[in-house]
């Protein structure tokens, strides 16, 4: 670590990310990026776990490791455990809550761990333990080492603050500025989804380009840590990200639907992104491409699994692929699924994918294309 502060945190990404994340995280100066299974550790102290929580667009959730030792049975983890200065991280007045998990262990009931962790913090410091809290510490033991961690984010950083209208099968915040990113998307082009459900692409793509911060509009757990200042905290968020001026473009969503429409105007609305945003009524297959600069049209459509039948659907993937070819020439096209056949279907020139990632339990891909042309 650069400094005796520094600790490793751990950022949560959607399986199969992780390196997604990373790039990310590299971006926005974070030292000691290292991609690991199920997410990215960076190095850093307090401050910069805030400013994780803050800034960064495609991470779950933001973990502190605060404790990392060998157990072999469920007495050692006991006084172990409680060796760990609790005191400095927790407050003795704020409830908190243990989760526990083992694997490839000496110690195989996670029940059992996590009762140990929880008697160990509420009698060497004194804080109550209630099911409900909001601050939950997670034991973490594999290979018989126990890793003590901190969830400094407290909800899903998902959970921007703004949106509280969704439609059927939402696609999370953080899935979607991490597939913008994987697209190429850096807030410089407009942006299209012509099956935009509560708009959330949209929506991200619009902050991005205004540079606004995920994290402004929400609480988190940190908050109620010992080791938060709340004067340091006000400062870093009143300084804000980079700021950017109001871009010429506009992003924009299309939905079949009219409730969605409505979802998407409410959300953008508090998202503080209505002006550059603009939202209509139509099916796919009368999607056009609005004048100005060529952009990224982004679309997750319904692929069997997730809503209706995939028989029925390639019909669907046809007609978008057939608008995209006759009336978005110079556009990008980026389109989510987890069948290639369905990606097959559009009759669009799509490049071989990347690996697939994790969306509500569903593996899929991220299919591109280069720049449409005529």
């Amino acid at each position: 670590m650069s400094k005796e502060s520094d600790f490793e945190i751990f950022l949560v990404a959607a399986p199969g990310f992780e390196p997604v994340l990373a790039a990310e995280a590299r971006e926005a100066g974070f030292k000691g990026v290292t991609i690991v299974g199920g997410g990215v550790t960076v190095a850093g102290g307090w401050a910069e776990v805030w400013r994780a929580n803050l800034t960064l667009r495609g991470a779950s959730s933001v973990f502190a490791r605060i404790a990392s030792f060998p157990v072999f049975h469920l007495a050692q983890l006991d006084k172990r455990a409680r060796k760990v200065e609790w005191g400095r991280v927790l407050r003795k007045d704020v409830p908190f809550r243990v989760e526990a998990s083992c694997k490839h262990s000496k110690i195989y009931h996670s029940g059992a761990a996590q009762q140990r962790v929880e008697t160990a913090i509420a009698e060497t410091l004194g804080a109550p333990l209630s099911d409900e809290a909001e601050v939950c510490v997670k034991a973490r033991i594999e290979d018989d080492i126990c890793t003590l961690s901190i969830d400094t984010s407290g909800e899903s950083l998902h959970k921007r603050g703004s949106k509280e209208a969704v439609n059927k099968a939402p696609m999370r915040e953080t899935l979607a500025a991490l597939f913008l990113r994987q697209a190429g998307f850096a807030g410089t082009e407009p942006v299209l989804d012509p099956m935009c459900g509560s708009g959330t692409f949209v929506i991200e793509a619009a902050e991005v380009a205004l540079g606004l911060l995920p994290g402004r509009a929400r609480e988190f757990a940190f908050e109620k840590l010992a080791t938060f200042d709340a004067a340091a905290w006000s400062k870093m968020k009143a300084k804000g990200g980079a700021a950017k001026p109001k871009p010429d473009f506009r992003f924009y969503g299309c939905d079949r639907d009219t409730g969605a429409i409505e979802m998407s105007r409410a959300n953008a609305a508090r998202a503080e992104v209505a002006d550059i945003t603009a939202f209509r009524q139509c099916a796919v297959s009368a999607a056009t491409a609005p004048g100005g600069p060529k952009g990224l049209v982004i679309v997750n459509p319904p692929y069997g699994a997730r809503l209706g039948d995939k028989k029925n659907l390639f019909a669907l993937y046809k007609s978008f692929g057939q608008t995209m070819l006759a009336r978005f020439a110079g556009w990008r096209v980026a389109l989510i699924t987890s069948d290639p056949q369905l990606a097959k279907a559009t009759g669009l020139p799509f490049a071989t994918p990347g690996g697939t990632v994790s969306h509500g339990g569903t593996r899929v891909a991220l299919y591109l294309t280069a720049p449409l042309t005529e």
